[in-house]
């Protein structure tokens, strides 16, 4: 079955903001077996959002219409499909006791406007809103599947994920077998160097499915296929994990939906190890990163960001003529990385101590050029490894990028590589 996604807001089409939404939902509708063809971006104008409609029609089976379902005039999305499909719309009363929940707990007075937010279409199914306060809808007619979602990522990954997949498992695919699939991630490999390595399964669509995904740091394969029940499609995935693994086995680290710093914080806490850090050009950005995770508390012990060279001398040691001077190897070396990383372990005392000193941009640093980044990691009773990076992007991204490498040479280092 063929399905389209139509993303509804004149600040799309503004570029004020991004159309992730898109993104996710493909990738879904995908593991689901629904072939997107096509994904439309329209404004908030009656007229071309019903006739963006009736096209979608046309070419698709399934269509998902995301974002318009806010309380202003401009929030049109109901509107204009029920007026495609010849439906009325009324007031869910699940979804208005919600909405005027929502003000009587904050006791803040409710404007008549909100009462569009609880529309719903005749005949079709309300999805309620766990995240907010816009009810979804779900309706099957003349052979066509069309599935109405919030545009805020934070309300629609949770309504497509609770609400709408298990309509479509329900009413859309109830003559195919059931899709499982299994994500698996990949760190310290890009996405062009990755699918090299795979492209046969890849461009043979057999069975299971091979389909990569990448975001910054990390690569993500996912795995899928038919069948009849999770025993028999566990024997396949895991014959495909197999061959994958063998082929990249220093790359692997997950075969569930995760970022490397959590595997990495499952192995040491199952180990009772203790971790600190000293960041310097990341301005504690991997100490975000990790205690943003539940648990980490058990792991992360603290760590200090050494901007300055001041703060690197007073807080960590770290020798002036290291620093100072023409002959010094400077900030941005390998010896000061290797200080660091073991002058915060036997500061914090922990058992592993990391350090980033680099230069993120967007001008250069002690003459080094942007993208240069040097990280380490110390161990008690083992050498301080210290990596080199030369990393490419913006500021942002070579912030990220250092820190996802220093997790993927930890992850090695636990894995005792």
């Amino acid at each position: 079955m063929k399905a389209e996604i139509i993303a509804v807001g004149t600040e799309l089409l503004l570029g004020q903001i991004v159309n992730t939404n898109a993104q996710y939902l493909s990738q879904e509708l995908a593991a689901l077996g629904l072939d997107v063809y096509f994904q439309t971006v329209v404004g908030d104008n009656m007229n071309r959002l019903a006739e963006a409609v009736k096209t979608a029609s046309e070419r698709a089976d399934v269509l998902i219409l995301t974002g318009g379902l806010g309380p202003t005039q401009d929030d049109l999305t109901k509107e204009a499909l029920a007026e495609v499909l010849g439906r009325t719309l009324y007031i869910d009363p699940e979804a208005m006791a919600n909405i005027e929940r929502f003000f009587q707990d904050r006791g803040v007075p409710m404007t008549e406007n909100n009462r569009r937010q609880a529309l719903a279409i005749e005949g079709g199914t309300p999805l309620p809103n766990e995240t907010g306060l816009a009810v979804g809808n779900a309706i099957a007619l003349n052979g066509k599947f069309y599935i109405v979602l919030p545009g805020p990522p934070k309300e629609m990954k949770p309504m497509f994920e609770h609400q709408a997949k298990p309509w479509i498992l329900k009413h859309v695919l109830t003559s195919e077998m059931p899709i499982f699939s299994r994500m698996l991630k990949f760190a310290g490999v890009g996405e062009s160097a990755l699918e090299t390595k795979l492209l046969d399964l890849i461009q043979a669509q057999s069975d299971p499915t091979v389909a990569p995904y990448a975001k910054e740091g990390e690569v993500t394969i996912r795995i899928s296929t038919k069948a009849a029940n999770e025993q028999e499609a566990a024997v396949k995935l895991d014959a495909m994990e197999r061959e994958i693994a063998s082929r990249l086995p220093e790359h692997l680290y997950a075969n569930v939906d995760e970022p490397i710093e959590k595997t990495i914080l499952d192995l040491m806490a199952s180990r009772g190890l203790t971790l600190s850090a000293a960041e310097s050009c990341t301005g504690g950005l991997l100490m975000e990163m990790f205690t943003a995770l539940p648990g980490s508390s058990a792991v992360f012990t603290g760590g200090i960001v050494c901007y300055s060279n001041a703060m690197k001398e007073k807080l960590l040691n770290v020798p002036h003529d290291l620093l100072e001077g023409e002959s010094a190897p400077g900030a941005v070396s390998s010896e000061t990385a290797k200080v660091l990383a073991e002058q915060v372990r036997l500061t914090v005392g922990t058992d592993i101590g990391l350090s980033i000193t680099g230069v993120a941009g967007p001008a250069h640093s002690e003459r080094k050029p942007v993208g240069l980044v040097y990280v380490a990691i110390a161990r008690e009773g083992a050498d301080t490894a210290v990596f080199e990076l030369n990393l490419k992007g913006n500021r942002e991204i070579i912030r990220l990028r250092a820190v996802k490498s220093l997790f993927y040479q930890l992850w090695r280092v636990l894995q005792g590589r």
